[in-house]
């Protein structure tokens, strides 16, 4: 099999992970009403899914750095499955946020391997389109796995979901095994040298960066189901048309963003979607009580974040390329831990001053990780001016 088609398998992956994350944004409001607490509390079901991955992700990376990739994926996804046949099967919310922990655990290994394994059996000067491919199939989730969420969650129920991701992960697991071949694990990595990368200034801006452009996605996202219908007041029945546009947005974005790096450089690419996802977000909310605009917008914003994972990723490649694993491994952590915060501070805003402020923290949360952008390449382009000199 060629290995642009090994990296769809990935992809493939990705996109039940991602689902399994996101999905949760799409029926927010059903697991509230289903679990009798209110929409924040619920919202928390991804500040603890995030911080789990974050935690257990580098701790799971380091203990397994020898292990052969194709096996880990298969141990991992293992682990995944059983965390979505758990949230079905559970009934309590407390058990429902234990499954959440058990499912982050290995969707954090999956999605972090898949990364590695993309960037190592991809030719020449593809690399970064190769990790925007399975970065497409986390997104992809948004394009179907969160639109068909929220449509069998109406049919049936919302655990009927999770029931599906794990057969889905069942046959997952089989493509997997005749799909890729044996891939060589890396040198091992003491967890605290790997933390070590952290007093490294060029490795904590890059960071940085992720942690405020994904907090301020963040922010707005995961509360985007009650905003449309709270706020923008549109019908039930058209949620799922929404959540579907956002998504293919998201996957075009992606796509964009990893050839717009390969071909434009990482600082145009992250400048200009940065540049693009501020205008939406800012936008948003005076264009949300007409739905045209407002899908226009949401499309814009979707399209303008994700078109930065790629490129971000691959960013944070090109700052210590001999520890490629290893910074991949920290960027996952630190997207997840801006997830959680993104998740903690939007339900802070929504509880204390509304549901339609979620837009404008989201904007503060980008505006600061494009500073970040804007110093990280100044000082590349300083020090090259002196080397060259």
């Amino acid at each position: 099999m060629a290995s642009v088609w090994k990296v769809y398998v990935l992809a493939l992956v990705s996109f039940l992970v991602g689902t399994s994350e996101y999905i949760i944004s799409g029926i927010l409001d059903q697991i509230a009403a289903a679990m009798g607490v209110s929409v924040a509390v619920a919202g928390q079901l991804i500040t603890v899914f995030s911080l789990a991955y974050a935690i257990g992700t580098p701790i799971i990376m380091a203990a397994t750095a020898k292990l052969d990739r194709r096996k880990l994926m298969l141990y991992a996804l293992g682990l995944f499955i059983v965390g979505n046949l758990l949230s079905f099967a559970l009934s309590s919310f407390e058990l429902f946020l234990a499954a959440r922990i058990v499912m982050a655990l290995g969707a954090g290994t999956v999605v972090v391997t898949a990364l590695s394994i993309a960037a190592k059996i991809a030719p020449p000067g593809k690399q970064a389109s190769s990790i925007a491919t399975v970065t497409m199939g986390f997104t992809a989730s948004l394009i179907i796995g969160v639109p068909l969420g929220r449509i069998i969650a109406s049919a049936l129920d919302w655990k009927a979901v999770f029931l599906g991701i794990g057969l889905a992960g069942l046959l997952a697991m089989l493509i997997l095994a005749l799909a890729i071949p044996p891939v060589q694990g890396d040198a091992p990595v003491p967890l605290l040298k790997q933390f070590a990368l952290l007093k490294n200034p060029k490795v904590a801006l890059g960071l940085t960066i992720t942690f405020f452009w994904l907090g301020g996605y963040s922010i707005a996202y995961t509360y985007i189901s009650p905003y449309l219908l709270e706020f923008a007041k549109i019908p039930e029945g058209l949620l799922s048309a929404a959540l579907l546009a956002f998504g293919i947005a998201s996957l075009f974005g992606s796509k964009v963003g990893g050839y717009s790096a390969d071909k434009r450089g990482i600082a145009a690419t992250l400048i200009g979607g940065m540049g693009l996802h501020l205008f939406s977000l800012a936008v948003l909310p005076f264009v949300a009580q007409s739905i045209p605009m407002l899908f226009l917008f949401l499309i814009l914003w979707s399209f303008a974040a994700w078109s930065t994972g790629p490129t971000q990723q691959y960013n944070l490649v090109t700052v210590m390329p001999e520890s490629s694993g290893v910074m991949l491994s920290l960027n996952q952590s630190t997207m997840q831990l801006s997830m959680a915060a993104g998740a903690g501070v939007g339900g802070i805003a929504v509880t204390h001053v509304s549901l339609s402020s979620i837009t404008w923290f989201g904007v503060a949360g980008v505006f600061i990780a494009m500073l970040a952008v804007l110093f990280m390449f100044k000082v590349k382009a300083r020090k090259a001016a002196i080397e060259t000199a």
